[in-house]
């Protein structure tokens, strides 16, 4: 339930977006369910609520409006676009848990081919200006070195491959770098199995096959299982490095300076670690306070998987009970699977009305 105050607070937002060039848009309550399943996997059902609509087929009421504007924009919009939007998202919670499953959401999305560095500087110096004074700490990541520091790992692209889909998983990521290190056995069932195949037997069963993968498509499995436990294991010192890297937590420029250290055993992350300073100097130039920006480099890894660059988040230090006040990031990615053969850069963000408004921050 929106609360009245909520609702003021979030068209005072909203109409201040639209004072800095945000084009208001809308997005339909009910998605279809295809399209975020796709992206995101069967793990968005659990957090979302889903439908069945006798024409439309599987149907979401809106988890967030991201992937619908991204989607309005790239079917036509025009470049570079600033966008805006204010309404309710609805989002599943576990057990006993007090967080609203149905809340208000404005936000602000930036389309910019030529400076998306700029871009991030002006989304994120807009939040923290529009949020001054709120007692509110920000908080900021970049998943594009760690998206970096995955893909150029000394390994198979099966390898980096599964690191990378655990990603924004960080228990089962850290697990599994751990076994592919040779840090950690593997499962006792899969060693079984790879010890018979190693040994040339032939892995069959009496029972009748049923599931949705064919035979061959069950056997090209096992040889990847035998190639994966053929592979080397990840030089000690890159995991080191990588698992240095994943801590790293401090003001942005010490950041930088620990993680350019770290270069040394991964010097594949070089490129985007340039790319941070760079960004930095643009926040600078945009009146943020770089020397007292906190930076977390798993920042953003356990939000939505579309974001794949800056990421950043506001949050009341007196209130750790409460969801982030504001979120947002790059998502580059999004935009070209969502393309239907387009891409362009694009960054934004969203604030919750609501929990200003609890924290008695309204103006």
């Amino acid at each position: 339930m929106v609360t009245p105050a909520a609702r003021a607070e979030g068209q005072r937002l909203f109409g201040a977006f639209q004072t800095w060039g945000a084009v208001p848009v809308e997005a339909a309550v009910l998605q279809p369910a295809e399209t975020l399943l796709d992206l995101y996997g069967e793990d968005i059902r659990a957090r979302a609520y889903v439908t069945q609509d006798p024409l439309q087929g599987e149907m979401m009421l809106r988890p967030d409006f991201t992937v619908p504007v991204v989607q309005a924009h790239m079917a036509g919009g025009a470049e570079p676009a600033r966008y805006c939007y204010l309404g309710e998202v609805f989002r599943k919670q576990e057990g006993a848990s007090t967080k609203a499953s149905e809340y208000l959401q404005v936000g602000y999305e930036v389309f910019d081919r030529d400076q998306p560095l700029r871009a991030d500087a002006e989304v994120f110096a807009l939040f923290s200006r529009m949020l001054a004074g709120k007692g509110l700490r920000a908080a900021t990541g970049d998943i594009g070195i760690l998206i970096a520091a995955v893909k150029g790992l000394p390994t198979s692209d099966t390898r980096k491959a599964a690191l990378m889909r655990h990603l924004w998983r960080p228990g089962r990521f850290r697990a599994l770098l751990e076994r592919f290190a040779g840090r950690a056995p593997l499962p006792k069932g899969r060693e079984a199995l790879l010890d018979r195949l190693a040994k040339g037997d032939k892995v069959e069963s009496p029972a009748p096959q049923i599931g949705l993968r064919s035979r061959a498509e069950i056997e090209a499995r096992m040889t990847k299982l035998s190639e994966d436990a053929a592979t080397a294991p990840i030089p000690a010192a890159v995991v080191d490095a990588l698992e240095a890297l994943l801590k790293v937590a401090d003001k942005a420029p010490k950041a930088l300076e620990a993680m350019r250290a770290l270069a040394a055993d991964m010097p594949w992350i070089a490129p985007s670690l340039d790319l941070f300073e760079q960004r930095l100097q643009v926040l600078a130039a945009h009146g943020v306070a770089v020397d007292d920006l906190d930076f977390e480099a798993s920042y953003g890894r356990t939000t939505l998987e579309y974001y794949d660059g800056f990421v950043f988040g506001f949050y009341a230090e007196a209130r750790p009970d409460l969801a982030p006040v504001a979120t947002g990031g790059r998502y580059d990615a999004l935009t070209t699977v969502l393309g239907q053969g387009r891409s362009i850069p694009a960054v934004g963000g969203v604030i919750r009305p609501a929990l200003l408004v609890e924290l008695g921050g309204v103006a």
